[in-house]
């Protein structure tokens, strides 16, 4: 595999795609519907105390005793998700943001530490600057390319949680995780691992995560209609704790977003294999113009943690950063935005439409100076997301945009 961004021929799509066409579908061999019907409700009726006994103590499996515990159509995409994330037990809840929060309630207590990526998810950050925070939880945000021993400094009597998110949030920084992973155990703590990127290209549980996340509103649901989360593990310790958190919570999942994300699911392996060769052309394309000063792409050499992406993905994704020279405005890379026809403005990905976001003045970074790694990442920036357009009409669209932003730099 060289570094010229090409995509590993290993772990193929046509594989995700033989696998979805039969994943959470219903096994039964009698004629039916190729799909399973969505079951929605709230009361469960048992014909006897012994019959609802029964069903009550099955408490860590699909226990159908009250609906806000799931019912059928959760437990079909919950077996899913888990068998592409690699996990014994997958928990669905209400959005992306509720499967980064629900496992940090879950695995942090009053008094404990977490250690968090500098590059994470904004939502994510507020969450521990403003709730943790309440709860007496203390969180210190790391630099996503940190070193072993580094990060092991960082480590503490009371860290409980070691949370990774690879590639990081807008700066697209590929992380260790394997080394993240043996800092954590080390210290008795658990490795949390924001896996929405790597949906199928990174098997978290292969590399010592615990417990990994899905923002299912992105590539799985897939259609720009649909808000849901995904919280998977592999040790049944862990399901025993997250479960019980979840239930406390409230945690739930509509049956409606299940059974769309599952209908979505289907087709995620053709629509992920085009996205990401697309959205490759796309970055090349971008890399070479001369008012691009870096794209941040992981499959791209020279973006950071390159050297891990190759080593521990086995495709890429439809996600990417663009960093312009510095002689250009965020002002300008607005006008860009604006002059774009086929390219909307959004603040999501995933899905099937092709969207732009500006993010210059949007992310917080502390613990690098200013939030600069270096010199060519300090330019105004641009998140760029690839849909199913051809690649040849989503190019002329930003050349037709890139033409607006010399002129409004001029």
């Amino acid at each position: 595999m060289s570094g010229d961004g090409s995509v590993p021929a290993k772990g193929g799509w046509s594989t995700l795609t033989d696998k979805l066409v039969r994943l959470g579908r219903p096994s039964g061999t009698e004629p039916g519907f190729v799909n399973a019907p969505v079951s929605r409700g709230s009361t469960v009726l048992y014909e006897s105390m012994d019959a609802m006994r029964a069903r009550s103590a099955q408490r860590y499996e699909h226990e159908l005793i009250y609906g806000a515990m799931g019912g059928p159509t959760q437990a079909l995409l919950e077996e899913a998700i888990a068998a592409i994330e690699g996990g014994r037990h997958t928990q669905v809840v209400s959005s992306g943001l509720a499967a980064c929060t629900t496992p940090l309630l879950a695995f942090l207590g009053a008094g404990g530490h977490c250690l968090m990526p500098d590059s994470v998810y904004g939502p994510t950050r507020r969450f521990c600057d403003s709730m943790l925070r309440r709860l007496g939880i203390e969180t210190t945000y790391y630099d996503p390319m940190i070193g072993e021993a580094a990060l092991d400094a960082l480590m503490r009597p009371t860290t409980q949680v070691l949370f990774a998110e690879s590639p990081g949030s807008h700066s697209f920084e590929v992380q260790d995780v394997g080394m993240l992973a043996r800092v954590a155990h080390g210290h008795g703590a658990k490795l949390i691992l924001d896996n929405t990127w790597g949906i199928h290209v990174f098997q978290p549980f292969e590399h010592g995560v615990d417990v990994s996340i899905q923002a299912l509103t992105k590539y799985p649901a897939g259609h720009a209609d649909v808000v849901l989360g995904a919280i998977t593990v592999v040790d049944q310790a862990d399901w025993v704790v997250l479960r019980d958190s979840v239930v406390q919570l409230g945690q739930y999942a509509g049956p409606d977003e299940c059974w769309l994300t599952l209908r979505g699911l289907r087709t995620m392996g053709v629509r992920l294999e085009r996205q990401s060769r697309s959205a490759m052309t796309v970055a090349l394309w971008l890399q070479a113009r001369p008012e691009v000063a870096r794209v941040l792409h992981p499959a791209l050499s020279g973006s950071p943690g390159h050297e891990f992406w190759l080593r521990d993905f086995t495709g890429s994704a439809s996600l990417f950063g663009v960093v312009f020279r510095r002689e250009f405005t965020a002002a300008a890379v607005e006008d860009m935005v604006a002059a774009l026809g086929v390219f909307g403005l959004g603040a999501s990905w995933g899905g099937y439409e092709s969207l732009v976001l500006p993010t210059t003045g949007t992310v917080s970074r502390t613990a690098l100076a200013q939030g600069i790694r270096d010199p060519s990442m300090s330019g105004p920036a641009l998140r760029v997301h690839v849909g199913l357009e051809s690649p040849d009409e989503l190019i002329a669209d930003l050349e037709g945009g890139l033409e607006v932003l010399r002129a409004a730099s001029a």
